[in-house]
């Protein structure tokens, strides 16, 4: 089967069953889950994400900060730029799992953004762009590794390229400031984009 990038095809096992199950479902269910990621500038998480995956399967997305010191309340964005506090630039979704899998959204992921390169995003490296998968519940651990193993597999392993995204559970979130919500892109239209594409 040929992908073409931005398809949203899904290449691996556990994303295609949750496809097979979720993508018949048109009817929102009510239930809402959430997922959080960090791949890079959390501009450009939101930005596809709200793209490819808000209209169609009824995501919702806050950008923030997670995974740093728990001593520090409300960190600033100057905070977490100055590389000092440990919190990464993330983004948390809310979304209907009769609509779309977590084992989706997981490699959703992974293919919007370079997994092998370690705390930067393009050239620039900062601890706050590392790659994250911060997980809610026992069960989406469980998916987290499967799916990592599996894109491991099919689309790094083959490149002699190795995942450094790390898998934790989540900790404490904090909203990022108003300014940096979905107004900044729409004032921003072109920020987002920088660095981010779908790359299969």
């Amino acid at each position: 089967m040929t992908v073409v990038p931005g398809s949203l095809v899904p290449t691996i096992p556990s994303a295609i069953a949750s496809y097979e199950t979720t993508s018949k479902n048109t009817i929102p269910s009510g239930k809402v889950e959430v997922a959080t990621f960090a791949n890079g500038c959390f501009w450009g998480t939101q930005e596809l994400l709200d793209k490819y995956l808000g209209p169609t399967r009824g995501v919702n997305t806050t950008v923030g900060y997670t995974g740093g010191d728990e001593k520090l309340e409300n960190p600033t964005y100057s905070q977490v730029c100055s590389g000092t506090t440990g919190f990464a630039e993330a983004c948390t979704v809310e979304y209907d799992p009769e609509l779309v899998g977590y084992a989706e959204l997981v490699e959703f992921f992974y293919r919007s953004h370079d997994p092998t390169t370690l705390n930067r995003r393009a050239n620039d490296p900062r601890g706050q762009y590392r790659s994250a998968i911060f997980t809610h519940s026992p069960e989406q651990t469980r998916i987290a590794h499967k799916v990592t193993e599996e894109i491991q597999e099919k689309h790094f392993s083959p490149k002699q390229l190795k995942i450094v995204t790390t898998i934790n559970d989540a900790g404490t979130w904090y909203d990022a400031e108003a300014d940096h919500q979905k107004k900044y892109l729409e004032l921003n239209p072109d920020h987002g984009s920088t660095h981010n594409i779908l790359h299969w």
